[in-house]
């Protein structure tokens, strides 16, 4: 089982060679390195040059946003499974992979995922999501997996399709939904820490980012049938408890 792995990238110089290294310290093989960039000016493809023996297939070019730049990798990819990890992140382990690959070889699944921990830049843990086993009624309730510590089979999303680009933040919540709920793709919980991700995502950056965010989650919820505003409040609450998991 091959894994192929995709990192999109911009100006991110500040922490993108953390995330190169996390990915070509993984254990398991064979995998696959994609990175999409689009067209740093700030030394981050100097960065990626340094590394351009760990990595596949590198693309630098302008783009339409994360989720175009990410629709790029997955085009790219020749894996049977597919993960994606942001350039400020990193996996908690070397084995990870290895450990994802062997729940997908023991069960069959179409998709496996596990938890996710915030960081601080002196690297203590500000919230930790706990996944956790779900359900269509927790995916009714606002529930979705952490979409970093998310692999899912190649094939699915050949099936399914990939992000809808007319949602400008809250894409991966429409493909999880859509995946999950719609679609109702097998997905596995590995109950261990995956993926570590230095707080300050771009949904979470400004208050016009929250609200935009928060409005694309309505249309989703709707979209789907999954619920309405209840869902949307249970969704924005379950993230309170995260900061007192460890």
């Amino acid at each position: 089982m091959k894994i192929s792995i995709i990192t999109a990238c911009y100006n991110s110089s500040a922490n993108i060679e953390a995330a190169l290294r996390s990915v070509s310290g993984q254990t398991y093989s064979p995998l696959e390195y994609i990175v999409v960039d689009g067209a740093s000016t700030d030394g981050t493809l100097a960065i990626l040059e340094k590394y351009r023996g760990k990595i596949y297939k590198l693309v630098s070019e302008r783009d339409a946003g994360i989720y175009d730049a990410l629709n790029k990798g997955f085009s790219a990819a020749t894996g049977d499974v597919i993960g994606l990890l942001h350039s400020d992140d990193v996996y908690a382990g070397e084995d990870v992979l290895a450990k994802v690959a062997k729940v997908f070889e023991a069960t069959g699944a179409d998709a496996v995922y596990g938890d996710l921990a915030y960081v601080r830049a002196d690297g203590g843990t500000l919230r930790y999501w706990k996944a956790g086993e779900y359900d269509r009624s927790t995916l009714e309730r606002g529930w979705m997996p952490p979409h970093p510590a998310l692999f899912v089979k190649e094939a699915i999303y050949d099936q399914f399709g990939l992000f809808d680009t007319r949602f400008k933040i809250a894409a991966d919540y429409d493909l999880m939904v859509r995946l999950l709920y719609r679609h109702g793709v097998k997905a596995v919980y590995l109950p261990e820490l995956l993926v570590k991700m230095k707080v300050g995502g771009t949904s979470n950056r400004s208050l016009a980012n929250i609200v935009r965010k928060s409005r694309e989650d309505y249309q989703i919820i709707r979209k789907y049938g999954l619920g309405g505003l209840c869902t949307l409040l249970g969704k924005n609450l379950s993230k309170v408890s995260q900061f007192f998991v460890r």
